[in-house]
């Protein structure tokens, strides 16, 4: 068995931030997104795992290496351009070879794991398994289609009326019957929007009577690709993973409360912190308040200011900030400060929002 994670994609609803970053490397909770699906793999006990990247591969592969320090072997495969999630598993072929593999898609969070369609695909043999979950807004998703029996009949992109409440989600589990889909007269096409859509591999499949199995995923599901996905993923690792684990120095005159995490070298003084609120290793805070769902990463300051339910990234600055920071996502090496110039100054990319009170 073997595991593909799709690492590539141009991360276009978190621009600014994915101009200069991968969006699968993005801090959840102070951990690369990336990491959740490469744990969620790991703990499955596959070892050959194929890492699809595009032109940020330098930094995926900075982040992972060969896959030593996790006990596998990762291999990287290029995807020179991006046309879509079927795409993936189309340049993967040669790596996979004819084994049966695992496809998560490297911006999903499963709080669960993925153990359960995993381990029916092992006990039931099918040729697919299409996990699903619930979900409100399922209609944003590949949709399943059953009959009257509960066999699952067709999968289809973004309905306009979904016949039920579940979805799709980034998980997918396939053998090598899969790849015959990209070949011969009945081969999968890219759709209206120039893309191979991972829904016509299922329909391919069962068009062809290969068996599929359509298993629930139990937990939560997050897609953290844009600004307000990304927040609310924060809060939910936050509330379900976090620890208190405190290695920095704290003084006297900090308060601390709820579930908090203060990495190595970090110091903080006369300050509130109220968990769940995670601090990385070498950031200093002073007279601060950080409040709930907040994770800095390492090498910030925080310094006179306020803030809540963000994510600050690495080597960041927020000095003497007059009004609390909320709902908020500051990248790397950024500085926020308050001055008393009675003007704004401003250093801003391409596709920032910002926020001034009257």
């Amino acid at each position: 068995m073997k595991a593909i994670i799709a690492a590539g994609g141009q991360g276009t609803r978190l621009r600014p931030l994915t101009f200069s970053s991968n969006k699968h490397l993005i801090p959840i909770a102070n951990k690369p997104l990336l990491l959740y699906s490469l744990e969620n793999i790991i703990a499955l006990g596959i070892k050959q795992i194929g890492i699809i990247v595009n032109e940020t591969k330098s930094a995926v592969a900075e982040l992972l290496g060969n896959g030593s320090k996790w006990g596998v072997k990762i291999t990287y495969i290029h995807q020179p351009q991006p046309l879509g999630v079927a795409h993936v598993v189309k340049v993967s072929q040669k790596f996979l070879n004819k084994s049966p593999f695992v496809f998560h898609l490297g911006d999903n969070i499963f709080s669960h794991g993925i153990k359960e369609p995993y381990q029916h695909f092992l006990k039931h043999k099918p040729d697919a398994v299409l996990t699903i979950v619930k979900h409100s807004e399922n209609y944003r998703l590949g949709v399943p289609f059953f009959d009257d029996k509960g066999k699952l009949i067709e999968v289809v992109e973004k309905p306009t009326n979904p016949p039920n409440k579940f979805g799709a989600p980034g998980l997918y589990i396939f053998n090598h019957h899969v790849f015959k889909a990209f070949s011969g007269k009945d081969a999968v096409k890219p759709s209206a929007r120039g893309e191979y859509e991972i829904v016509d591999l299922y329909n391919y499949l069962l068009k062809k009577n290969y068996q599929v199995d359509a298993v629930e995923i139990k937990g939560e599901w997050r897609d953290p690709g844009k600004f307000d996905d990304s927040l609310e993923a924060n809060r939910l690792m936050l509330d379900l993973n976090l620890k208190t684990n405190i290695k920095g120095k704290i003084d006297k005159k900090t308060k601390i409360s709820g579930k908090v995490a203060i990495g190595k070298g970090s110091k903080v003084s006369n300050s509130q912190i109220i968990g769940p609120a995670i601090i990385g290793k070498n950031t200093v805070i002073e007279n601060s308040y950080i409040g709930s769902h907040a994770s800095i990463a390492d090498d910030c300051q925080i310094i006179n200011s306020q803030i809540e339910n963000s994510i600050v990234m690495q080597n960041s600055s927020i000095i003497n900030a007059q009004q609390r920071i909320e709902a908020s996502m500051i990248g790397k090496n950024t500085e926020i400060i308050t001055t008393k110039n009675p003007t704004y100054s401003f250093f801003i990319g391409d596709h920032c929002k910002i926020e001034l009170p009257e």
